[in-house]
């Protein structure tokens, strides 16, 4: 199997479902004429040509909009974000129009969308840049959310939400796209709602999803070493969330820890444990912890921002606590 960088995979989706479906096209900031601000969308302007891969202004609020619209009269859009930070200023069209649409005209409409960019910190680019705001979306009935973690699964899952015929939306890390993984070169597709057993383990089930999941195989190398064996579950998907495999795993293993990078409060993790709580509750063997941010906008200076962030020694923390060790 070929191995390809998390932008190819990224570019590689977007390019295939094009050639199959000219009702697909990618707007936003610099996707066209500067091959994407990331290179995601390398070549993809030479292919496709400026009809179906657009150069927008710096207005967020105007072309999601006119996304929203298209995706109404029969055009299946892909919104570049140069970061979802900046999707905050036209967030009301993905809240209040892209995600009730269908709900509000009785299925008269469907709106075909996939909002997709960098979330959470990448580096020092300071508190307004280093948001992870999946929760605030997972919120919303009527959206779908993706978070992945590998090239494999970012071009399956991409490819999926592109055939959606509802609003997704596909977050990715500025810090994963030089990622290098396996990716076949044939068609697939992986099903939006399934999350994947990365390790299988008996000890500790440690629940994560995205850029951040790196920090847990790093604990459980190291927890291996003491003879703790950690089952590691990558969501790939928050909403819909694969609650199954979740339980399956906890029931196995009897102990939770969940690892995101956001902030604690109504986050996903606090979503996961109540779940886990009133449907696993008996097969605890200990009480979850959950690994986070700090409660805190993301700091400029490096030292406090390593701080801020969740690292494998935190995770290694909890697993060691609800091992009782």
């Amino acid at each position: 199997m070929r191995t390809i960088q998390f932008r190819e995979a990224i570019c590689e989706a977007m390019s295939e479902e094009m050639r199959r479906d000219e009702s697909i096209y990618l707007m936003g900031e610099e996707v066209a004429e500067y091959n994407g601000a990331y290179k995601a969308s390398k070549g993809m302007l030479a292919e496709f040509g400026e009809k179906r891969v657009i150069d927008t202004p710096i207005a967020e609020l105007g072309f999601t909009g006119i996304a929203v619209g298209s995706a109404m009269n029969g055009n299946r859009p892909i919104v570049e974000y140069m970061t979802f930070n900046f999707c905050l200023v036209g967030i009301d069209q993905i809240i209040n129009n892209a995600a009730k649409m269908r709900q509000m005209t009785g299925g008269q409409f469907n709106v075909p969308i996939v909002f997709r960019g960098p979330t959470a910190s990448a580096g020092q680019l300071g508190a307004t840049h280093s948001q992870a705001l999946e929760n605030w979306f997972a919120n919303t009935p009527g959206l779908k959310v993706i978070v992945p973690s590998t090239p494999y699964d970012a071009k399956g899952l991409l490819k999926s939400a592109i055939r959606d015929n509802d609003p997704v939306i596909f977050m990715e890390s500025e810090q994963m796209y030089g990622d290098k993984g396996e990716v076949p070169d044939g068609e697939y597709v992986i099903p939006i709602g399934v999350a994947d057993v990365k390790r299988e383990g008996t000890d500790v089930t440690i629940v994560s999803f995205g850029k951040i999941i790196k920090e847990a195989f790093i604990a459980a190398d190291e927890l291996a070493k003491e003879g703790i064996s950690c089952e590691i579950i990558d969501l790939r998907t928050v909403r819909p969330m694969d609650n199954e495999a979740i339980l399956k795993s906890v029931k196995k293993t009897n102990r939770l820890v969940i690892l995101e990078e956001a902030w604690p409060f109504a986050s996903i993790s606090s979503e996961i444990t109540y779940i886990v709580q009133e449907q696993a509750f008996d097969f605890l063997d200990a009480p979850i912890q959950r690994i986070t941010t700090a409660d805190a906008p993301a700091p400029y200076s490096p030292v406090l921002l390593k701080d801020w962030l969740p690292n494998a020694g935190d995770v290694v923390k909890a697993v060691k606590k609800v091992m009782y060790k």
